[in-house]
């Protein structure tokens, strides 16, 4: 079961149906990115730190939350430069975050809520901005993107470690979970 981030990419690009005129819109707003990415890390870290399992690993080696907050800066600004384009160099680095996440310890049931305070709190700054429902629009969906990336980490390391343990097949693992998920 290996992920192929480009077709991954197009995949979502398809699905959260993030158009040319949302590229456009991201672009030509990048400079308040950068100009607000600070604050939405200062929102986003002080969200995640209230929770003690998060606040334990945000805060598990020296330093890591001063890197973490200057990745985060990074990473909120390139969803508005899209890096290439929304391409494969985008789609390399969401993947690489997912895995990330994974290795880090950081669960699924934490990045879904984060990834609603990070919509949530651009949502509010574009109002308070007097920025346009296009902008939110597709924040939204390049969120949703990048969402998937990291939620799609952990299928792909977990059913990975599996077959990797067990030498299952991986139509015998499918066919397994199908067969669970019909048992609850």
């Amino acid at each position: 079961m290996a992920l192929h981030p480009h077709e991954f990419m197009s995949k979502m690009v398809d699905r959260v149906c993030l158009t040319d005129a949302d590229r456009n819109m991201l672009s030509s707003n990048a400079t308040w990115g950068l100009q607000i990415a600070p604050e939405m890390a200062d929102f986003f870290y002080a969200y995640m730190g209230r929770d003690a399992e998060m606040n334990a690993i945000l805060h598990a080696t020296e330093g890591r939350i001063h890197r973490l907050h200057e990745t985060f800066i990074k990473w909120f600004h390139e969803m508005f430069v899209g890096i290439d384009n929304w391409g494969n160099n985008y789609a390399d680095c969401r993947w690489h975050i997912g895995l990330i996440h994974v290795r880090i310890g950081i669960g699924p049931q934490h990045v879904v809520p984060a990834m609603a305070t990070v919509i949530r709190e651009v949502g509010n700054r574009c109002k308070q901005d007097q920025k346009s429902e296009e902008l939110r629009e597709a924040l939204s969906k390049i969120c949703m993107i990048d969402l998937a990336f990291i939620e799609q980490a952990y299928i792909e390391v977990s059913s990975n470690a599996v077959l990797q343990e067990t030498g299952w097949t991986e139509g015998l693992f499918r066919r397994l979970i199908t067969t669970g998920a019909n048992a609850l």
